[in-house]
C-alpha cells in the first residue's frame, strides 16, 4: 500500500483520530484485555496450545487478536502476547504454571543477579511478535486501529524481583530502599529495553502503543516521584520525539494524578476508581483520558451495566476520550455483556 494512502486509511480510524485529540459524537471503544478466556473461540486454540506457544507464533497470535474484533467490532485490536515476554530475551527465565501465573526462577535480588541481565537487539529477540503485528496490519479491517504494548519498568521489574506475581512486594521494596543504585539501575535498562520495543511495534505496523504499569499504585506519591517517573518521563520523551501516541495506565492510582500528568503521555487510562470528572480537574487541559468502566460491571444485569456505561460518557462529554474498562476483562464474563457495553456506546449519539 502506497504511504500515502496508509496515512489516508488511518486517518479513518476512530481511535487514531481520538487520541489526536479530535471529540467524536461516539467515542472509539476497545477493552482491556478483549482477547482471551471470556471468549470460547479463544479457549478453542488454547486447548491445543499452551499460553506461551500462542504469545510466540505470529499465526496463533494474530488470530487470537483478530477473534473480538471478527465478534464484536470494537474500533481497535490491542495486540495479543503478555507484558513479561521481553524479559526472556534479557535473561529471565520464565515459565506459565497453569494455577500459578508467571514463574521467573532466577529473580534478581542482589549485585551479581543484575550481571546476567542481557542486552539484546528487539528486531531479532522479539521477532515473532513483530511477525505478528505485521500480520494484523494486513488482516485487520482498515477502520480498525492496532495497539502495540509493554509492561511498564517498574512493574516488570516487580515480577523480575520478586520470582512471579509480585504481592506482597517485599523483595520490590527491599532492594528500592536497601540498593537504591541497583533498583535504578534496573530500571533504566528495562526503560531502554521498551522504548527500543515500543519503536519497534509501530514500524511493524502498530497504530498507538499503550504502557501498562499494573503495579504503580503500590507506591505512594513520593516513591513514585524519587524512582519512577524519572524512567517513564525517558521513554514518552523518546516515543513522543518519534511521533508516537503513547497511553499510561497504572492500576489503583487515584493517588498519583498529579504524577502522571507529568509522565509526558498524551493519553492516561484511568482504572474505575477515578472519576473521569476528577482527572481532568487534576490533570493538564488537552491530556486524552481513557476508561474506565469496572469491570465487574459486566456480571451485572442489562440495566446497570446500561447506566454505568451511560454515567462514564456523560462524565467524558465534550471531551476526546477513548471508552474502556478501568482494568482487564475478567474471564467469566458473558459475551451478550460486552454487547449490551457496546450497544450503549455506539446509540449515545
Amino acid at each position: 500500500m502506497p504511504e500515502t494512502l496508509e496515512l489516508n486509511t488511518a486517518a479513518k480510524r476512530l481511535y487514531n483520530r481520538a487520541v489526536k485529540g479530535e471529540i467524536l459524537e461516539i467515542p472509539p471503544v476497545w477493552l482491556m484485555r478483549q482477547a482471551g478466556r471470556y471468549l470460547p473461540e479463544y479457549m478453542k486454540v488454547r486447548e491445543k496450545h499452551s499460553f506461551l506457544e500462542v504469545c510466540h507464533t505470529p499465526e496463533l497470535a494474530a488470530e487470537v487478536t483478530l477473534q473480538p474484533i471478527r465478534r464484536f467490532g470494537f474500533d481497535a485490536a490491542i495486540l495479543f502476547s503478555d507484558i513479561l515476554v521481553p524479559l526472556v530475551p534479557m535473561g529471565a527465565d520464565l515459565r506459565f504454571e497453569k494455577g500459578h501465573g508467571p514463574q521467573i526462577a532466577n529473580p534478581i535480588r542482589h549485585d551479581e543477579d543484575m550481571r546476567n541481565v542481557k542486552s539484546f537487539d528487539v528486531h531479532d529477540g522479539m521477532a515473532d511478535v513483530l511477525e505478528a503485528i505485521r500480520l494484523l496490519r494486513r488482516e485487520l479491517p482498515e477502520e480498525t486501529a492496532l495497539i502495540g504494548f509493554v509492561g511498564a519498568p517498574f512493574t516488570l521489574s516487580t515480577y523480575w524481583i520478586e520470582g512471579g506475581k509480585p504481592e506482597p512486594f517485599a523483595n520490590v521494596k527491599r532492594l528500592m530502599y536497601h540498593h537504591p543504585d541497583l533498583f535504578r539501575g534496573l530500571l533504566d535498562r528495562l526503560g531502554d529495553m521498551i522504548t527500543d520495543y515500543l519503536l519497534a511495534q509501530v514500524e511493524a505496523g502498530a497504530d498507538a502503543v499503550q504502557v501498562f504499569d499494573t503495579w504503580a499504585g503500590i507506591m505512594p506519591a513520593h516513591e513514585f516521584r524519587a524512582f519512577n517517573l524519572p524512567v517513564l518521563q525517558r521513554v514518552f520523551a523518546k516515543l513522543d520525539d518519534a511521533g508516537i501516541t503513547a497511553t499510561y495506565f497504572a492500576k489503583g492510582s487515584d493517588h498519583l494524578l498529579t504524577e502522571m500528568n507529568e509522565l509526558g503521555s498524551r493519553i492516561v487510562s484511568l482504572d474505575w476508581r477515578t472519576p473521569l470528572s476528577r482527572a481532568r480537574r487534576e490533570m493538564t487541559d488537552g491530556k486524552i483520558l481513557q476508561g474506565n468502566l469496572d469491570p465487574t460491571i459486566l456480571l451485572a444485569d442489562e440495566e446497570t451495566i446500561r447506566r454505568e456505561v451511560r454515567r462514564v460518557l456523560e462524565e467524558a462529554e465534550g471531551k476526546p476520550h477513548v471508552f474502556n474498562l478501568g482494568h482487564g476483562i475478567l474471564p467469566m464474563t458473558p459475551i451478550p455483556s460486552v454487547e449490551i457495553l457496546l450497544d450503549e456506546v455506539r446509540r449515545s449519539a
